[in-house]
């Protein structure tokens, strides 16, 4: 037995006042001389402005999205890695000097990172690696890469806090051997999305 086909409901046409039923959702005129005489309306002016406005944004999107480089792409996916990781530990201290650092509120920015226990330009395939990644203060994060010194005491704070947080042989994985990896574009946009979606969860989950 076939589906009756639902019946379309009239609207009331915003050039003449007479009833029609549209063939799509967004029809507001019942006819193209109707249309006409409703863009000379104020009121008809504003919305085909909204409607080229909204056009041109699409348009614009798509150019720019035309544009962009792997870097680019690249960039987008980690900043919504690093929101992640910074909302996923935002109850738990410094993963390299344990504190939640007093006083540090002033930097701009705020004073927490996500900092990588494994860099990214040295392991680029762990750079989404969650267990790779815990929130961590400037203080700590910058400059580790420039002075010797500090890099030594911030990689030791982080690895030993690090196995107490997930356990050695998780951290042994991460210090193992890994397979090369090049991310594509596509996969790049599906893991700002994979965080975007998590973000939001976590959010939910906080309200």
């Amino acid at each position: 037995m076939r589906a009756s086909i639902k019946e379309v409901k009239q609207k009331t046409c915003k050039g003449c006042g007479g009833r029609f039923r549209p063939s799509l959702s967004t029809q507001k005129a019942c006819s193209v001389q109707c249309a006409l005489d409703l863009a000379k309306k104020p009121e008809g002016q504003k919305v085909a402005r909204k409607a080229i406005a909204q056009r041109e944004r699409r348009e614009l999107k798509v150019r720019k999205e035309k544009l962009k480089s792997r870097a680019d792409y690249i960039k987008e996916a980690q900043i919504q890695f690093n929101i992640f990781i910074r909302l996923r530990d935002k109850d738990e201290p410094c993963i390299c000097c344990g504190s939640y650092g007093a006083g540090e509120d002033w930097l701009t920015g705020g004073k927490w990172d996500a900092g990588h226990f494994l860099s990214r330009g040295a392991y680029p395939e762990l750079r989404f690696d969650e267990d790779n990644c815990h929130k961590q203060l400037k203080s700590c994060n910058g400059g580790s890469d420039k002075y010797a010194a500090k890099g030594r005491t911030v990689a030791q704070g982080y690895r030993e806090r690090l196995i107490q947080k997930i356990g050695q042989d998780r951290v042994d994985r991460l210090e193992g051997p890994h397979e090369p990896q090049r991310y594509t574009i596509e996969d790049l946009k599906a893991i700002k999305a994979e965080y975007r979606a998590k973000i939001k969860q976590l959010k939910e989950q906080a309200a």
